[in-house]
């Protein structure tokens, strides 16, 4: 009984070092590393639904729809360094409304979107980040 026994554990120590060594070699690669299954992608951005808008509709509150990909419930526009109460529509559309409080006179804004780490990164996975910036004129 003892030796059948020893020998299932001794069978299943080649698979148990396959994967801690995975884990090990790969511990920040969420393709590769099995214990990442729960990490957040980087969101990315692809287009804004306008490259310019007035100061008058900024004034009056735009709604300014954002298209990219890998948004979850938790991602968040940020214009000009401040982040928005945001309405995720969907996994490639979010829609944020600009105002004068953080649009103050025309120029250029700059807007990114922010998806905050999951809870896997006590396992070596990254998770979340912040995406490239689009600019947005304000005539």
């Amino acid at each position: 009984m003892v030796r059948c026994t020893m020998k299932r554990v001794f069978a299943f120590l080649p698979l148990l070092s396959a994967i801690l060594l995975a884990l090990l070699v790969f511990p920040s690669c969420n393709s590769l590393n099995p214990a990442c299954g729960s990490a957040r992608p980087a969101p990315s951005l692809a287009s804004l639904s306008v490259s310019a808008v007035s100061f008058t509709q900024v004034q009056e509150g735009f709604v300014l729809t954002v298209t990219g990909s890998h948004f979850v419930s938790s991602t968040v526009g940020v214009i000009n360094g401040t982040t928005l109460s945001t309405l995720v529509t969907s996994p490639t559309q979010l829609q944020v409304t600009l105002t004068s409080v953080v649009i103050t006179a025309p120029g250029t804004a700059t807007v990114t979107v922010n998806t905050p780490s999951g809870t896997s990164g006590d396992l070596g996975c990254t998770s979340g980040g912040t995406s490239s910036a689009l600019a947005l004129t304000i005539t």
